[in-house]
């Protein structure tokens, strides 16, 4: 491990993102706290710079020409609290499962439909995470940022960070400007509201004959559907959903699903539609499908993997190819999730 503060030329970012792609850092450097991070944005202010947490939403599809800075933060405490809530400051370079495992067994309550997501905590409001019915947007109360310009933190509340599906103000009005640091979250303490709306949940805590769950078993059920559908990129490079599930307008939603009948769905509201990804990527034949070293994963059509030595060039490949067929037949475009770099 490079020393605090120490900038490294010329490193490999193999190990820094979960697709596990070789990929080189012009320069690198490790922050540990907000004074190092201060410190190094502005003895480097006219030098590019590239921000990187648990490297779990990216595809690196080239050496990054710039200074790389990992948000190393670490630390988790209450900072207020009352009968019903708890409001729990995490920052950034928390693991987020981690730091969901830790909420469970404090039995704080909001965040165990989340389990099992790849990335750091610091990361989670830029995509406004989700899974199963629940996003970063319900429990967020605030983050703090730096400002890269200025090195000036900034308190940017819930409704200040726009939040949408997978979206939010830092990857667009504000992108590239801040670097998250801390992250609160509001929980509850009692009266937890569990959320089992997803047939996969309920299915599998009534395999377990739970009837009444905990949010233990909401987060072990989770991780198990997960664990079955998503390959641990520890073994095998990935960065979990690659694609966004489409919306569509109802009008257009219904002349698709005329020639389609089988075509998953799921309503959002009178005029949109959300359709499954997964399903249409699966349709157009690539479950499974391996193209060298690169390919789409055998139980989830939505996760594209890295056997071994496939580059980001490569994987980039498959995506387009997918994204081609899939807008072919359906005439839906989908869009990717993950970063690509």
């Amino acid at each position: 491990m490079p020393h605090s503060m120490e900038i490294v030329p010329d490193f490999s970012l193999k190990n820094y993102n979960t697709f596990g792609i070789e990929a080189k850092a012009k320069q690198f450097v490790a922050v540990h706290n907000i004074t190092d991070l201060k410190v190094v944005l502005e003895q480097n202010s006219t030098k590019k710079k590239f921000i990187l947490g648990g490297g779990s939403n990216m595809l690196l599809t080239q050496d990054i020409d710039a200074l790389v800075i990992h948000i190393d933060l670490k630390g988790k405490k209450i900072i207020d609290e009352n009968d019903d809530f708890v409001w729990v400051e995490c920052q950034a370079g928390e693991n987020w499962h981690e730091f969901v495992l830790w909420t469970i067994n404090q039995n704080f309550g909001g965040l165990e439909n989340m389990s099992l997501i790849p990335g750091n905590v610091g990361t989670t409001p830029v995509q406004n995470i989700g899974a199963y019915g629940t996003e970063i947007k319900d429990t967020l109360v605030f983050c703090e940022a730096m400002c890269i310009d200025n090195q000036k933190m900034k308190t940017f509340l819930n409704e200040e960070c726009h939040f949408g599906y997978r979206e939010s103000i830092f990857k667009n009005q504000v992108k590239d400007q801040y670097v998250i640091t801390s992250v609160v979250f509001k929980l509850t303490k009692k009266d937890h509201k569990i959320n089992t709306s997803y047939g996969d949940i309920t299915s599998e805590l009534e395999k377990n004959n739970i009837s009444i769950p905990t949010l233990k078993n909401v987060s072990d059920a989770v991780i198990a559907i997960r664990k079955s559908k998503l390959p641990d990129p520890k073994e095998l490079g990935n960065s979990g959903s690659f694609f966004k599930n489409p919306i569509l307008l109802r009008s257009e939603f219904e002349k698709i699903h005329s020639k389609f009948p089988a075509m998953k769905y799921f309503e959002i509201s009178a005029t949109e539609v959300k359709v499954p990804a997964g399903w249409l990527i699966e349709q157009a034949g690539f479950k499974g499908k391996r193209f060298g070293d690169a390919g789409i994963h055998k139980n989830q059509a939505l996760v594209l993997v890295n056997y071994g030595n496939a580059t980001g060039q490569e994987i980039l490949a498959v995506s387009k190819n997918i994204q081609d067929t899939v807008f072919k037949i359906f005439g839906i475009a989908i869009e990717a999730e993950v970063n690509v770099i």
